[in-house]
């Protein structure tokens, strides 16, 4: 594996509202003289070789993806960052790769190195005529990363980018590296693991907790993921009454009287928006039905702004500034007008689709401005009581320069899941950076936890976990979790990889 040392002694992230100091930064990549597994094993060796050497000189380690988080899951301070990104090579898989009980086809499955960006598997699978089962509502964060803080998009009846994933390649020590793959859902063969030179491990416990494991697991080296026939996404954003109708979709996902753009047939994927100085006017709903895939159909365009029809807020909320509060909702009401675009109308006044392809959809989102976004997941069936706390809360200690938002996810089967609900919704709260949005975070986790409201926070946006908050949200959960980090990990390396936010979280 080729390692450069880059000397680099601080890292910001994406959305810049963070800077860490770092011992190093290191950038990892496949020996290019090599053939791809050739390549990929003595990247395993390269990683074994990095902890053996960090854990003789007592030096941290973190694995580096796209840097999208606003947690600093992915940093370690006064340790060695990996970038992991140019780790990119994918495996088509063969009939010989797969076990014998697998009920899928192994056509619709691919192994990708852990630094392959969303996008970059899209763009693949699309060669393939395939596609994600789900992605969030931009492609640019790495699989591993996407996985590791449980990314999601509003595929209600699917779930979070996690669910996607069948098997792990996990480095967890100096002399010891181990695929992961549920017990009660075989997928591959004696001759793949040959391949990768690994453990088996067939456990459902050790799985689901490694699948959503902010990278602290050792090193995703690879992931087995299942794919589908690709399709379109037919579009829709338009402005509805947020009425006892919307209300009553929102808190059931039941679409049977829904006068949606597509009528009662069920999307695929369904979002609301909600801007609270604009109320009278409705709330923006983003409806996508899944369609047969064709070659006719234009790819989607993006506005004048450059806002696509898979753009969430934070796309363009970072236009908006600090300002006094008398100026918030006329600065929130221009640059919301400025950048999101209805669908437009025909003849008849019916909205006119958008078609594309779920990378087309969802892309590599352009960010506009410094912002901040929190998220949180809480039953659906409490949606509309938070909408109405959220409104009280904003008339009385805002005015909050943002948006509120809300996706629908179906319940995730890792560990540590944020979207642990059976129907989960997912409040985003993004707004320009400022310390008055913080505070006014603050002051919503404490108005949730007041109204005895469940939630849990996405793991890579801004939130205030610590080890009675976590507890309080996952239970039982954080034991078994840690238990099975203990497991796979032994003590010397489970230092390596713990940094300050775990032990913050009470998880180290």
């Amino acid at each position: 594996m080729k390692i450069i040392k880059t000397n680099q002694t601080s890292w910001q992230n994406r959305h810049q509202t963070f800077t860490e100091d770092i011992k190093n930064l290191y950038e990892l990549g496949d020996e290019p003289d090599m053939d791809a597994l050739s390549g990929y094993n003595d990247a395993t060796k390269g990683f074994l070789n990095m902890i053996s050497e960090a854990i003789a000189t007592q030096t941290p380690l973190r694995s580096l993806g796209a840097g999208w988080s606003w947690t600093k899951i992915a940093t370690v301070n006064n340790g060695i960052m990996l970038d992991t990104k140019p780790l990119n090579t994918r495996f088509d898989v063969t009939q010989n790769s797969v076990a014998a009980g697998y009920g899928g086809d192994p056509n619709y499955l691919l192994f990708a190195q852990s630094g392959m960006s969303i996008q970059e598997i899209g763009d693949y699978l699309k060669d393939k005529n395939q596609s994600l089962k789900a992605s969030g509502a931009s492609n640019g964060q790495t699989i591993a990363g996407a996985i590791g803080t449980g990314i999601h998009g509003s595929a209600f009846d699917f779930g979070a980018v996690q669910e996607c994933v069948v098997g792990i390649h996990l480095i967890v020590g100096p002399n010891r590296h181990v695929y992961l793959e549920r017990k009660t859902a075989p997928v591959v063969s004696a001759a793949f693991i040959s391949n990768i030179q690994a453990e088996f491990i067939q456990d459902d416990d050790l799985f689901n907790a490694a699948l959503v494991s902010f990278g602290s697991f050792g090193v995703v080296h690879g992931v087995m993921i299942e794919t589908e026939k690709i399709f379109l996404l037919e579009t829709y954003m338009t402005r509805m009454p947020y009425d006892d109708s919307l209300k009553n979709i929102m808190q059931t996902l039941d679409f049977t009287n829904a006068n949606l753009p597509c009528g009662t047939e069920r999307p695929y994927h369904f979002a609301v928006l909600l801007n609270p100085y604009d109320m009278d006017k409705g709330a923006y709903v983003t409806t996508m039905y899944k369609r047969d895939y064709n070659n006719t159909y234009s790819p989607p365009v993006d506005n004048e702004a450059g806002i696509g029809p898979g753009d969430d807020a934070p796309a363009f909320i970072g236009l908006l500034t600090e300002s006094i509060p008398a100026l918030v909702p006329v600065l929130v009401n221009k640059v919301l007008g400025a950048s999101l675009s209805l669908s437009k109308v025909d003849s008849q006044n019916n909205p006119i689709p958008q078609f594309g392809t779920m990378g087309e959809i969802f892309n590599n989102t352009t960010l506009r401005g410094r912002l901040l976004s929190a998220a949180v997941g809480f039953s659906i069936a409490n949606v509309n009581q938070v909408i109405q706390l959220m409104m009280s809360t904003n008339s009385s200690i805002g005015p909050f320069p943002g948006l509120f938002s809300f996706r629908f996810v179906k319940k995730t089967q890792a560990t540590m899941g944020f979207t642990r609900f059976d129907q989960t919704c997912v409040m985003e709260l993004d707004a320009c950076y400022s310390s008055s949005v913080y505070n006014f975070y603050t002051q919503v986790w404490k108005m949730l936890e007041d109204n005895d409201i469940p939630f849990t926070f996405h793991w890579g946006k801004v939130n205030e976990l610590y080890p009675a908050r976590i507890n309080n949200m996952y239970g039982a959960a954080v034991t078994s979790w840690q238990a099975a980090r203990n497991q796979l990990l032994d003590p010397n390396t489970i230092k390596v990889f713990t940094n300050p936010i775990l032990q913050q979280w009470g998880l180290a």
